[in-house]
Formats: structure tokens, sequence, C-alpha cells
């Protein structure tokens, strides 16, 4: 094989398989036939330039264990890694494909803001999913000192978008500086608007942080790191949505409580479907009293986490 037929079979698969294009796209690009790019990626797959792997993980019964020790309506596993990142990705696979089962048109979809929710809008952006009728809308308000493309409005554009549904902006901050603040937001009327569909949600994608320092509110700036560390004393394990509840998954009344900008946890409890993203070992207590809690009831994590869990 010429240097030059090895690159035009590199740039193919790497056109199908890396930037997930149609045949009949690479062919209008690269101004031959369909059929031409077709034999491409087959030579590609016999000279070993694209190899192919299918994973064989199957963690039915861990999942059906879960599922069954903690009330769970489905928990999705995907492999362990020591690549955190490599982990979200996989999980924002895994939750994209729970929503392309159970979507439905005339429904409201909420989503907070968060690095493994920011995995599944970004494959949904690459993927084909199913076009519907929708309102999606954001459960929090959005971290004011975060990069754009993790905002909380970003997220929900994106999901929106993929899904050809209406996408619904909150103007607020996800903790306001003081109460009057947040008593003044409430009363706008871009909160009235999206605290209404709030009511009316049937599905809630949210991630679970821990009071940790490599919390996402210390990351972002909201809080110290002495601020987080004194919640444990409080009795407090978790957080969602910025709202910290103890190893019940009680709500657990802190000082800044009354400055918070999100739905509340009744509201995730009553939903059909209140998915919770999250893994790793720090994260178990808040995970395992999210369960508790019945704050989600479809967990998505990895399979570390969840034989942590199983073992407590």
């Amino acid at each position: 094989m010429t240097p030059v037929e090895r690159r035009i079979l590199i740039k193919v698969s790497t056109m199908y398989y890396l930037e997930h294009m149609k045949q009949t796209e690479i062919a209008k690009r690269l101004g031959v036939e369909r059929t031409t790019v077709s034999k491409h990626l087959k030579r590609a797959l016999d000279q070993g330039i694209v190899t192919i792997t299918v994973a064989n993980e199957n963690f039915e019964d861990i999942e059906s264990a879960m599922e069954k020790r903690f009330g769970l309506k489905e928990c999705f596993i995907v492999p362990r890694s020591y690549d955190l990142l490599a982990v979200k990705q996989a999980m924002g696979r895994a939750g994209l494909q729970l929503l392309r089962r159970i979507v439905a048109n005339k429904q409201v979809i909420g989503l907070a803001w968060g690095t493994s929710i920011r995995e599944l809008t970004h494959h949904a952006q690459n993927s084909k999913v199913p076009q519907i009728d929708a309102d999606f809308v954001p459960l929090d308000g959005g971290p004011e000192n975060i990069d754009s493309e993790l905002h909380v409005n970003t997220l929900c554009y994106e999901l929106a978008r993929a899904f050809g549904g209406r996408c619904h902006y909150i103007y607020a901050p996800v903790i306001t500086r003081t109460a009057e603040i947040r008593n003044a937001i409430v009363q706008d009327a871009n909160y009235e608007k999206i605290s209404a569909f709030w009511k009316k949600l049937d599905i809630g994608l949210v991630g679970i942080g821990a009071p940790v320092k490599s919390s996402n509110l210390v990351w972002m700036g909201e809080f110290g790191r002495q601020a987080i560390e004194s919640l444990s004393r409080t009795g407090t394990v978790g957080e969602i949505c910025s709202v910290f509840f103890d190893k019940n998954g009680r709500e657990v009344k802190t000082s800044f409580s009354d400055r918070i900008i999100a739905v509340d946890l009744d509201t995730l409890r009553n939903l059909n479907y209140s998915i919770g993203m999250a893994a790793s070992r720090e994260k178990v207590p808040a995970i395992m009293a999210a369960c508790a809690g019945q704050a989600i009831n479809v967990l998505i994590t990895d399979e570390q986490t969840a034989k942590i869990m199983l073992n407590e």
C-alpha cells in the first residue's frame, strides 16, 4: 500500500468513526461515490488501520442487586477506570441510551449542571436521537464562576437541540449572595416560568455531590473548603442541586438554604424518572443517602462505586 492510499483510508476512517459523518456526507466532501467510501472503510478494517472491539462486560447481576438493595427503578453500571473522565464519558453514553428509550412528546425534562451531564449532552450532539416535541428546563440556577460550556443553560440548550425540543433558560445564580436577592428573584417572571415547569416535570437528570474538598461547590467558587468541611458536622453527607441532605436523604437546613435557587427534593421524589449520575468512593455515602431518601429512583454509576455500595 502506498502512503497516498494509506492516507485516504485514514482520512475516511477518521471522518466516519471519529467525526460521526455519514458515508454520503464523506462522499460529497471527497467528490467520490458512496460505494467508494464503503470500500475504503472495509479496506481500512482489512488492513488493520481500524480495529473494532466489543465491550463484553456484563453487569446485569450487579445492576439487579443494586435495584433490590436500594429500591431503584433501574441501575446502569459502566466499567471502572482509573481515568475519571473515561468513567464520566461512559456514564454520559449510558444516560443518553436511557433518555433515548424514555423520552416522549409533551414531556418536561429537567437537568442540573455537572461534568457527567456535560458528557451526556456532548454525546447527544454527536449521536442520532429521536426528535420530540418536549420542553427542556434547568433544575437550578447557573454557577457564575465556571466556563460557559458547563453552565446549566448551555447544557439545557445542547440537549434540547439534539432532541429537537424547546429550551428554556433560567436567569439566576444557583446561590444568591443574600436572602433578599433570592426573594426578589423568585418574584421575577423568569423564575415563575421555570418553577411552573418544575411542577410539570416528567424526567429529572441530576448529579450527586459530597461535602468534600473536591466538591463542585468549592470548584465553582461558591464556598471555601472550610465551609464545605464544616457541613459534615451538621450531619450532611451529600447534595443535589446545592440542596444538602443527611444520611437518610432528608434536607439539612444550612446558613445558605434561604439563598438557593433550585428545584426541591420533594419534586424529585415524585418524578417518574429521577436520574442520578455519580461515581467515586468519596461519593458513596451521598449516593446511598440519595437512594434512601428517594431523591433519585434511577442511578448511573461505575462498577467500583456499585460494589462499594453493596458491601457497605
